[in-house]
């Protein structure tokens, strides 16, 4: 057997480490670019009025936009509260009970389908059979459109961390006489607890930022939100108005509107990687 010369594999070996370690750079190099400019034009934005006051009338300085965060956390907390269950229990099913039946397959499959969908079309689908129908664009709309977007999220990864706990735990609680949901409830999941956080967090990161599905559900407010039954305010579609407005102070408060979501992005993405260290240990 004829041996190749090592010359070959090793500048093969430092070229593709070489181009994965630009890569890396490049992307850690756009990421810091974003995340500054969005500091750098929101921060001035940012003052005890902005959470406190209600949006000034078109062409006429201060105002805030208190009413929009307001929308946001009532919205987010519903749709969480509306996806997140659902979810866990199809994660469950998936990961426990159905494992590699022909339904869990199915079940699987429409996750999968559903979680590449665009949430544009998601926002649309919501319109036609809540909007419309009411007649009216309502905060339970725009949930339920953030919702359907957590769902596979959730699902997905409560899955994939059942999947990491060991058999023999599951044995041992079964044959300690317990019934298999109990096991699955008061062993599994305190086993699996970090992991199940992680994608909880990573669920409403993703759907914190989003802009289409609420233009479509939601809509926006520039009142404040006392009912979820009507148009409900919202920082993402503010954004979009005020950014597209051709008012200095609309826009520079767009970017204070920016900079408030990228923070709360990155404060639960930072929350996400946390739990799942804590998981490791």
């Amino acid at each position: 057997m004829k041996l190749r010369p090592p010359t070959g594999r090793r500048l093969t070996n430092g070229a593709v480490s070489g181009l994965a370690a630009v890569s890396a750079l490049l992307g850690l190099l756009g990421l810091a670019w974003i995340l500054s400019g969005v500091l750098f034009r929101g921060l001035g934005a940012l003052n005890w009025s902005f959470f406190t006051q209600l949006p000034a009338p078109p062409g006429m300085p201060g105002g805030g936009l208190a009413n929009a965060l307001a929308g946001t956390v009532l919205i987010t907390l519903l749709a969480t509260f509306l996806g997140v269950p659902v979810g866990l229990l199809a994660g469950v099913f998936l990961g426990e009970f159905g494992r590699q039946s022909r339904l869990a397959d199915t079940v699987r499959f429409a996750g999968n389908v559903l979680m590449g969908v665009p949430s544009i079309i998601i926002g649309v689908f919501v319109y036609t059979i809540v909007v419309i129908p009411t007649g009216s664009f309502s905060g339970y709309a725009g949930a339920l459109a953030l919702a359907l977007i957590m769902l596979p999220i959730v699902a997905r990864t409560t899955e994939d961390m059942l999947s990491l706990i060991p058999d023999p735990l599951r044995e041992a609680g079964l044959a300690l006489g317990a019934p298999r949901w109990r096991v699955t409830l008061t062993v599994i999941f305190r086993a699996a607890k970090s992991g199940l956080i992680t994608g909880v967090c990573l669920a409403v990161a993703r759907v914190s930022g989003e802009t289409a599905p609420l233009l479509f559900t939601a809509l926006n407010s520039p009142y404040w939100p006392d009912s979820l039954g009507e148009p409900t305010p919202n920082l993402t579609v503010t954004i979009f108005n005020y950014a597209m407005s051709p008012y200095p102070d609309w826009q520079q408060t767009a970017w204070g509107a920016s900079l408030i979501i990228t923070l709360g992005v990155l404060a639960l993405t930072l929350l996400a990687r946390l739990s799942l260290r804590e998981r490791q240990k």
